[in-house]
C-alpha cells in the first residue's frame, strides 16, 4: 500500500518538487501547497534571518497526528510537510506543506489546517535575528508527548 503521509524535520535544503511528486496521484486533480518562508521584519524590527529549533521526534510525531487528523476530515488526501531546523537568511524556506485531494476544496481547507495546527502545537521554536545584531526567541509551545 502507498504511504499517503511523509513528516520530516530536516537540516537538509527543502525540494517543493519532492513534497509534489510525494502527494502527486493519478485520482487526484488538485495538489495545494504552502511554503513558509523568512521574512525581513518583524514587529517593527528589520529581520537578518532566523534559527529554527525543534524537538525532532516529537515534532515529527505531532505533524504525522496533525496530517492523520487531517485525513480523518477529508479522505482520500495526500500529505507531506518537510520543516527546516537550523539556521535561515530572509527568503528562505523554512516548511513545505503539500496535499492533495481528488478536488481542490478538500485540499485547500487540508492544507490550511495542517499549517495552523503546526503553529499552535508543534515543539518548534524561533529565534529572530535583527540587524542591530541582538536576537530574540519568539514565544513558542511547550514539549508535550501527548
Amino acid at each position: 500500500m502507498r504511504e499517503t503521509i511523509h513528516v520530516q524535520v530536516t537540516t537538509d535544503e527543502l525540494d517543493i518538487n519532492k513534497a509534489i511528486a510525494f502527494v502527486a496521484s493519478p485520482a487526484h486533480g488538485a495538489i495545494d501547497t504552502f511554503i513558509g518562508a523568512v521574512r525581513n521584519e518583524h514587529a517593527g524590527k528589520d529581520v537578518t534571518g532566523l534559527t529554527y529549533d525543534a524537538h525532532k521526534e516529537l515534532a515529527e510525531k505531532s505533524f504525522t497526528e496533525i496530517c492523520t487528523e487531517a485525513q480523518k476530515r477529508w479522505p482520500e488526501t495526500h500529505y507531506y510537510v518537510d520543516h527546516f531546523q537550523g539556521e535561515l537568511k530572509v527568503s528562505e524556506v523554512s516548511i513545505i506543506i503539500a496535499v492533495s485531494s481528488p478536488h481542490r476544496e478538500e485540499s485547500f481547507d487540508a492544507c490550511r489546517f495542517v499549517i495552523e495546527e503546526i503553529k499552535k502545537s508543534s515543539p518548534v521554536w524561533k529565534k529572530e535575528h535583527y540587524v542591530d545584531s541582538v536576537s530574540t526567541w519568539l514565544p513558542g509551545h511547550s514539549l508535550r508527548s501527548a
